[in-house]
């Protein structure tokens, strides 16, 4: 998790929600290296010939966060860090459907106990992106436990941290959410 105090990076973005421009860059100084380690942590499950470095991937999520449309609504660091590691995985979503618009064929993806995507194949982020917005309807909480476990790679201490639970209603979210995509992404093998 970030170094820096969450009750900086919380004024920071109560600064940036009032129009304080000058704020958004004091923030990406506090907060540039958990970003890019989370960014790191994404990147690690795509192929190896992916157009998009992890440098890139950081600085493409914070123009999401920051660009011209009016910011993102954050409340917290928590907030902010569950958003940034959301932008991450859409983008990454994104150029694997652009990738993949004219090849379109059967999906699988196994969910290792290593929680990343080995296979690092588009096919498998975009199924696992379909069942992962599935799930945030069923159980928004599952949903966003399994964003930060699986994709930023977060401990569940961490996550809890972040989502202001306590570590045992994580732990059952993330069992909840693995079994609850273990088999929607086993059906859709059929």
């Amino acid at each position: 998790m970030a170094h820096q105090p969450s009750s900086d990076i919380t004024q920071l973005l109560q600064l940036i929600a009032g129009g304080d421009s000058a704020a958004a860059s004091q923030l990406l100084d506090i907060v540039y290296s958990e970003l890019h380690r989370l960014a790191s942590r994404y990147m690690s499950g795509e192929r190896i010939d992916h157009t998009l470095q992890t440098t890139g991937l950081v600085h493409e999520a914070y123009l999401r966060l920051f660009g011209a449309d009016a910011p993102v609504a954050m409340k917290d660091s928590g907030h902010f860090f569950a958003i940034a590691a959301t932008q991450m995985r859409r983008i990454l979503v994104d150029h694997a459907r652009l990738r993949n618009a004219e090849k379109r064929r059967g999906l699988s993806i196994p969910i290792d106990e290593a929680y990343h995507i080995s296979s690092g194949r588009d096919e498998d982020l975009i199924a696992l992106d379909d069942a992962l917005r599935e799930l945030g309807e069923i159980d928004t909480d599952a949903s966003k436990v399994v964003e930060l476990r699986f994709f930023g790679g977060y401990t569940d201490s961490e996550t809890a941290e972040i989502l202001g639970k306590n570590v045992a209603r994580i732990r059952r979210d993330w069992e909840f959410a693995r079994s609850w995509l273990y088999a929607r992404l086993d059906d859709s093998d059929r």
